[in-house]
């Protein structure tokens, strides 16, 4: 599945596609205290309760740069909620992984991340939320199977 890269790994700025330019914007600067873990982009094609592309975290051990186009498989699924103003909205963030990994090619799937991985991830997301004054919630893990199913599935516009 192609994966487009917005921000790459270890950047304390969050790119977003611009859909009216055609180009990468950037769009926010992050706290301090933070970077980003992994390279982060979006699933072409979609769209989310929140109105932009599906989410996702992709996990390697070299990094991507934005616009970049990776072929990945997915591996499971952060199912979660944020604040939006007054209401929480779904937000989930997919996890995957670059087909070209070495180091990630036997990971097929959720459970077979070592755990502080997803914990690293998880912390990630509620530590930029808060600090932006947005609530995140974790409503579970889904496996690559489940994740699956949840592309395909009624919950999403495929636009």
């Amino acid at each position: 599945m192609d994966i487009i890269i917005e921000t790459p790994k270890g950047s304390r700025v969050k790119y977003k596609y611009d859909e009216e330019h055609r180009l990468f914007r950037l769009h926010k600067t992050l706290h301090a205290s933070l970077s980003f873990p992994y390279d982060f982009g979006f699933i072409p094609k979609t769209k989310g309760e929140d109105g932009d592309p599906l989410d996702v975290m992709i996990l390697s051990e070299f990094q991507g740069f934005p616009g970049c186009i990776m072929d990945c498989r997915i591996i499971g699924c952060i199912k979660a909620e944020q604040s939006a103003g007054e209401k929480m909205i779904r937000n989930d963030r997919f996890l995957a992984v670059p087909e070209q990994s070495v180091v990630y090619e036997n990971v097929l799937s959720i459970e077979d991340l070592p755990p502080t991985i997803l914990i690293e991830v998880v912390s990630f997301y509620t530590t930029y939320m808060r600090l932006e004054g947005k609530e995140f919630l974790l409503l579970g893990n889904l496996n690559a199977s489940q994740a699956a199913a949840l592309l395909k599935g009624n919950t999403l516009t495929l636009v």
